[in-house]
């Protein structure tokens, strides 16, 4: 018999904990993309045209809009790791709905900023 609580939904119906989802599934598929990264850098040991060759790659529109979507990710794990070092080490106690508030807004306009620079 298992002595495990059970939560319901309303454990996980909350903004920080939304917050919280997507601070670690950000971290999660950046992870994932740190090892395709040195991957593709690897590729420069062999030589321009081997570097060349794998660069052609990125000229399709999924690479491009990986691009954006690493921006994003990066925006959110960013925010997110700010806001819990400000609710872990800040003196306020009432401001953590509008921290997540501005940590969403934040990733928006990363992600928007990429799309009017990148072109």
């Amino acid at each position: 018999m298992s002595t495990r609580p059970t939560l319901d939904y309303r454990a996980k119906s909350h903004l920080p904990y939304f917050a919280y989802a997507c601070h670690r599934f950000s971290g999660l598929l950046l992870a994932c993309f740190i090892p395709l990264h040195f991957l593709m850098l690897s590729q420069s040991l062999r030589g321009a045209d081997g570097f060349e060759a794998s660069l052609k790659l990125t000229d399709f529109w999924v690479f491009k809009f990986g691009e954006w979507a690493l921006v994003v990710l990066l925006a959110v794990h960013l925010a997110g790791g700010v806001r819990l070092l400000i609710i872990e080490f800040g003196p306020w106690n009432g401001l953590r709905k509008g921290w997540i508030q501005i940590s969403i807004l934040f990733a928006i306009v990363c992600g928007l900023l990429f799309l009017y620079f990148a072109n």
